[in-house]
């Protein structure tokens, strides 16, 4: 896929930040890569005032696929609200230059995201993209985190902790299902989990009920047919 010309991608970028715009910290992840993955978007007006915050879990996906995903849910925050000047900060070195029209996409899957955020960006009439780093997107890095979570049915243990205290304690959401094991694998008899859910097994065996009827001390039964 040809590379773009940064110009082609940032509608008026030349021009200087106008009055009012929005802004939107992004952050996206995967754990395993791939693996379960989600994304966290803070937006924030010209003054730094949060106005929303987004998150998704995407399922079993790339750490790409989650960032390129965060970038299109604010760019399409921005135009549902009816806003026309965004500016994206995003921890994704790679997004960023693939965007910029720096490195090509040759991923097919990621095509077809700069391909859809491309169509959001050019209706827009300013757009503005950097790269930082974590440690300065850390909010969205927790609401990416905080979705991965939920999706998979874990604790979120990411709440922000003041300085000196600790963590606080969570209680991971116990549930309790019945399987039974076929070729080395679990299938579940009584229900379903999300791709990518941590479990932990505990085996509890179930004795086979015998094939024929025996007594107390285990002798076979004999059965007479009726009349």
């Amino acid at each position: 896929m040809p590379s773009h010309s940064a110009r082609s991608l940032f509608p008026a970028s030349h021009i200087k930040a106008p009055e009012h715009y929005l802004i939107a910290h992004s952050d996206g992840g995967a754990r395993g890569n791939p693996g379960p993955a989600g994304y966290g978007v803070v937006i924030q007006d010209e003054a730094g005032k949060k106005v929303a915050a987004l998150s998704q879990y995407l399922g079993h996906q790339t750490n790409n696929f989650a960032e390129y995903q965060g970038l299109i849910a604010a760019l399409e925050y921005a135009i549902e609200h009816g806003h026309k000047a965004l500016k994206v900060v995003s921890d994704s070195e790679l997004l960023v230059r693939q965007i910029k029209g720096i490195y090509k996409v040759k991923n097919l899957t990621l095509q077809e995201l700069h391909a859809r955020a491309k169509e959001l960006i050019l209706q827009l009439e300013w757009f503005s993209i950097d790269h930082a780093l974590r440690e300065h997107n850390r909010e969205a890095d927790e609401l990416a985190n905080q979705a991965m979570d939920k999706g998979t049915g874990r604790a979120s243990n990411t709440a922000r902790v003041a300085a000196g205290d600790s963590p606080p304690k969570t209680a991971a959401s116990a549930q309790e299902f019945e399987g039974i094991v076929e070729r080395g694998v679990i299938r579940l008899m009584n229900g379903q989990l999300p791709d990518g859910t941590r479990v932990q097994v505990r085996v509890r065996l179930r004795p086979l009920l015998p094939l024929f009827p025996t007594d107390a001390w285990g002798a076979p039964l004999r059965v007479c047919p009726g009349p």
